[in-house]
């Protein structure tokens, strides 16, 4: 398997985002009146479904979430485009990400649609911000694709007996993982925190910011 580039791209930061993306969905379905906050076709179908039986308010209830998740990869757009002197855009985003969700963790359960949309927006920003681990095109905030990549590369290892097919395919079905994982914690963190779990996506997300001061780019070329 190829190494990470640039830390954005290395297995750390990956299991850390991915983690947290599981968090982030746990912590808006379980607690925050079963809304997802990364897997907008949920939200998607839940808003069909809802609009079809003329319930507006439940209809609102998702497409809120929907709007603030593509609002969330605008926002990361715009700020890999203006970019930054003295941070990587990227740590701009995870940084936006936690402060975004460290407000989330005091709003409280009156208010689930402005938390759900606020958690979607920063579930936007970690999707748009990092789409690739060693190379490799990996969401760290839904399964699906990852799926669709880790049984396409094990049916090519089959074919083939190329051992990096079966590389890519513990990677995809790892963070695969770490996000069930997360959705784990996340839970068993609501039952002790309630409203705050949040809280312990945004400690992921600070170490996350941390872990991307270190250059990897430098440690290759030291290393050769």
């Amino acid at each position: 398997m190829s190494k990470a580039k640039q830390t954005s791209e290395s297995i750390e930061l990956g299991i850390l985002l991915a983690l947290s993306g599981g968090i982030m969905d746990a912590y808006s379905y379980m607690a925050r009146g079963k809304v997802f906050a990364n897997a907008q076709t949920g939200n998607m179908l839940l808003f069909g479904i809802y609009l079809s039986g003329g319930r507006w308010n439940m209809a609102l209830h998702y497409f809120f979430p929907i709007l603030a998740f593509t609002a969330g990869i605008m926002l990361a757009d715009i700020v890999r485009t203006k970019g930054s002197t003295k941070l990587h855009w990227r740590q701009l985003s995870v940084l936006f990400e936690a402060v975004i969700l460290l407000g989330v963790s005091f709003i409280p359960l009156s208010m689930n649609l402005l938390a759900n949309s606020l958690t979607s927006l920063a579930c936007g920003i970690q999707v748009e911000s990092f789409r690739k681990i060693h190379g490799h095109g990996i969401a760290t905030t839904m399964c699906i694709g990852n799926l669709r990549s880790a049984t396409q590369n094990f049916c090519d290892y089959i074919s083939r007996k190329d051992w990096q097919n079966l590389r890519n395919t513990f990677l995809y079905f790892g963070i695969i993982g770490c996000f069930i994982l997360g959705a784990i914690l996340g839970n068993r963190a609501i039952s002790y925190l309630g409203m705050h779990a949040i809280l312990t996506s945004v400690i992921l997300l600070c170490v996350s910011f941390i872990i991307m001061f270190i250059d990897r780019e430098k440690e290759r070329l030291q290393e050769e």
